[in-house]
C-alpha cells in the first residue's frame, strides 16, 4: 500500500508526521509528501527519516499522483484545504484518511457537500475515514474506570487545550468531544446550547445531548495552550480520566484516582483500523455515518458561537 501525505509538517498542531510513522509501522509504504513550498516539503521528508521513511517531496498534487501512483492519500493539511483535496483524491481513485474536521470553511450546505463526496467515493469503491482518534481509547478508558453504564440521565465532561485561541478552538478540538459522545452514547442531537466565555483563550460549551429517550448533560472546556504536553481529560458520569505522557518515548497513560494505565496511542489504532479497512474492503470505524454526525453537530456549535459573539458585541 503506497501512501502519500498532504501536510506532514509540524506547523501548529500538525500530526501528519506521526500518521506517516504509524502507516509505516503497519505495512504502508510512505513514498511522498506534498507541501506548500519546496522548503516545507523537504523539511517534512527529513522529519520522516527518523522512522525509516524515505519520501519524495512535492508541491503539486497532480504531479505527485502521476509520478508516485499512491493507493492512499493522507489529508493532514489545514481544514480549509480538505474539500479541494478530497475531490482531487477521489478523482484520482485514492483511498482517503482525512484529519478532523473533515471539511470546513465557507460551505453552506454540508449534508449536500458530504453526499457529493461519498457518492463519488462509492462509485469508485474507495475507502474514506476521518481521523478522530479518541474513540479508539474507550476500551482503555473502561479498563481503568470500569464498564461504561449508560443511564436515563448522564453527564459528560471533556477538557482540551487547543494550540490556538478564539473561535478556531471549536473546529480544532470539539470534533474529539462529538466523536466520543457518538461512540459512547450513539447518534444524538444537541439541545439547549450555551457558551461561557473566559476571554480569548478560554471557552466553556454546555448542551444537552439527546439520544433516543435518554439524555446527557455535556460540558466541553477549552483552554488555549501553546506548550506541550497539552491538558486532556474526559469522562462519562463523573468517571474522569486525565492523560499524562512519558515524553522520552512518548508513552501515553490514563490516570484515574490512584490508578495509572499505559495505553496504545489511539492515533496508531486509528491508522491501523483504516489500513485494515482498505485491505479487507470493510467500513472503517470512523466512517461515513460518523462523519455526517460529527460535522453537522460541529457546525451547529460553531454557528451557535457566532450568534453568541454577536450578542455579546451588541451588549458592549
Amino acid at each position: 500500500m503506497k501512501v502519500s501525505i498532504i501536510g506532514a509538517g509540524r506547523a501548529r498542531n500538525g500530526i501528519g508526521e506521526y500518521i506517516g510513522k504509524y502507516f509505516h509501522r503497519h505495512g504502508g509504504e510512505v513514498t511522498s509528501v506534498l507541501g506548500t513550498t519546496g522548503k516545507t516539503s523537504l523539511q517534512a521528508c527529513s522529519a520522516l527519516r527518523k522512522y525509516g521513511i524515505e519520501a519524495r517531496p512535492f508541491t503539486d498534487f497532480n504531479e505527485m499522483v502521476r509520478i508516485e501512483r499512491p493507493d492512499v492519500v493522507v489529508i493532514a493539511s489545514p481544514s480549509s484545504t480538505h474539500y479541494e483535496y478530497l475531490l482531487k483524491s477521489i478523482d484520482s481513485g485514492l483511498h482517503i484518511f482525512c484529519e478532523k474536521p473533515f471539511i470546513w470553511g465557507d460551505l453552506t450546505n454540508i449534508p449536500k457537500t458530504l453526499e457529493e463526496i461519498f457518492s463519488q467515493a462509492r462509485e469508485k469503491k474507495l475507502t474514506i475515514a476521518m481521523n478522530s482518534q479518541w474513540p479508539f481509547a474507550v476500551t482503555d478508558y473502561e479498563k481503568i474506570c470500569g464498564k461504561v453504564e449508560v443511564r436515563e440521565r448522564n453527564t459528560f465532561f471533556i477538557k482540551m487545550a487547543p494550540p490556538l485561541p478564539g473561535r478556531e478552538m471549536i473546529s480544532e478540538s470539539v470534533p474529539h468531544a462529538l466523536s466520543l459522545l457518538y461512540c459512547l452514547l450513539g447518534d444524538g442531537e444537541i439541545e439547549d446550547l450555551n457558551f461561557e466565555s473566559g476571554g480569548e483563550g478560554e471557552m466553556g460549551i454546555r448542551f444537552t445531548y439527546r439520544f433516543g429517550t435518554k439524555a446527557c448533560e455535556a460540558f466541553i472546556r477549552l483552554a488555549y495552550q501553546e506548550t506541550q504536553p497539552r491538558d486532556f481529560s474526559f469522562g462519562l458520569n463523573d468517571r474522569i480520566v486525565f492523560r499524562s505522557l512519558g515524553l522520552e518515548n512518548y508513552e501515553i497513560y490514563f490516570n484515574y484516582g490512584n490508578k495509572k494505565l499505559r495505553i496504545i496511542d489511539p492515533l496508531e489504532s486509528s491508522v491501523k483500523n483504516f489500513s485494515e479497512a482498505v485491505i479487507k474492503k470493510t467500513g472503517p470505524f470512523i466512517g461515513t455515518r460518523h462523519i455526517y454526525h460529527n460535522l453537522s453537530l460541529l457546525k451547529k456549535i460553531d454557528d451557535g458561537f457566532g450568534e453568541f459573539e454577536k450578542r455579546n458585541l451588541w451588549k458592549r
